[in-house]
């Protein structure tokens, strides 16, 4: 074998030994390329998510500000009712009360001329029981109810027991006697009448 010869050989191992590393160089490479695409997707996805984030924010400031804009109405749909409720509240008073007054203006009327009458006792006494009648009959007339008379059962609800008497041919808790007579309006009780009651 010739020097020439010997030498080609010795050189063979060393260019294949070369080929492996080439193709080991190259392998990744091309790995590389395949692996950039999936990494461009990877990009591209927070970029839409990032687009469609202040459409979201904007949808709910959006529905933030009609929640606000109904609580806005609400409360001054609220305080319109209560200073309406209060006016026609205080309006009712002021309607009762003149209603009552207009009602007993009469009775003031007749009791002015029943002092600057010139009259005898008896017609003088004739027109206060005629007074005091309609006086009465206003009362009634505005649902107020006198109560109170000596017999009935005592009631501790609408009676005021001033007084006790032993007295056996009465029964139990009987009124004998009224000093004050008692005025409701329904149950409502006005004024309590003030009583004697037996045993």
């Amino acid at each position: 074998m010739s020097k020439d010869k010997k030498q080609h050989t010795a050189n063979e191992p060393e260019r294949e030994a070369e080929k492996p590393v080439e193709e080991a160089a190259e392998t990744p490479a091309e790995e590389t390329e395949q692996e950039a695409p999936a990494e461009e997707t990877e990009q591209e996805a927070p970029a839409e998510e990032t687009a469609k984030q202040p459409d979201a924010l904007a949808e709910l400031q959006k529905k933030l500000d009609e929640a606000n804009d109904r609580l806005l109405r609400t409360a001054a749909e609220y305080d319109n009712f209560r200073r309406r409720s209060q006016k026609e509240k205080e309006a009712i008073y002021t309607d009762s009360k003149a209603e009552i007054i207009g009602k007993l203006l009469p009775v003031i009327d007749n009791f002015e001329r029943a002092a600057a009458a010139d009259a005898d006792a008896e017609n003088y006494k004739k027109g206060i029981e005629m007074t005091v009648k309609q006086l009465l009959d206003a009362l009634t007339a505005m649902g107020v109810e006198a109560y109170g008379a000596a017999g009935d059962a005592f009631d501790p609800n609408i009676h005021n027991g001033v007084m006790h008497v032993d007295d056996e041919t009465l029964g139990e808790n009987v009124v004998t006697d009224v000093f004050i007579k008692g005025y409701k309006v329904g149950d409502k009780v006005i004024r309590h009448a003030s009583v004697r009651v037996a045993n």
